[in-house]
């Protein structure tokens, strides 16, 4: 998504079943060493296909902290500004590597009105041609409209 084509979703308009839209993530060697050195992570498996390897790893493999950025990426493009992220919990499955797109989606689980806020839970599923890299859910308050 570009920031032209994000539209803030209305607090009192999200309903569970509803599906967010896809999202395609083009992983590089570039998105994976960046997000390494962004969270201060210099593992040698996040920067180093050779080392990767050589822990039986198909390439260099994007970590845990990344992961969780675009998880919430994926989320609060969805959401709008106004999303506050509560809650980020993911499992990770198969390695995020270059040349294999992670494609994201989710569905809405709850929306449940709390004092001035909505609580909204939503399912998020990362996957590419090895599988499931990240699955689990996210939950973010909305302001009431």
């Amino acid at each position: 998504m570009s920031d032209s084509e994000v539209t803030p979703i209305r607090a009192s308009e999200v309903a569970v079943g509803d599906v967010l839209p896809p999202f395609a993530l083009p992983v590089t060697s570039t998105v994976i060493v960046a997000g390494a050195i962004a969270s201060r992570d210099f593992m040698p498996a996040h920067h180093d296909s050779e080392y990767a390897r050589g822990q039986g790893a198909p390439d260099m493999f994007m970590n845990i902290l990344t992961t969780n950025g675009y998880v919430s990426r994926f989320v609060t493009d969805w959401a709008g500004p106004e999303a506050m992220v509560r809650k980020i919990a993911i499992r990770l499955g198969g390695p995020a590597i270059p040349g294999q797109p992670l494609r994201f989606s989710g569905e809405v689980l709850s929306a449940d009105d709390e004092g001035d806020e909505r609580l909204i839970q939503v399912s998020v599923r990362a996957a590419n041609d090895l599988g499931d890299h990240a699955t689990g859910t996210v939950l973010i308050s909305l302001p009431q409209d």
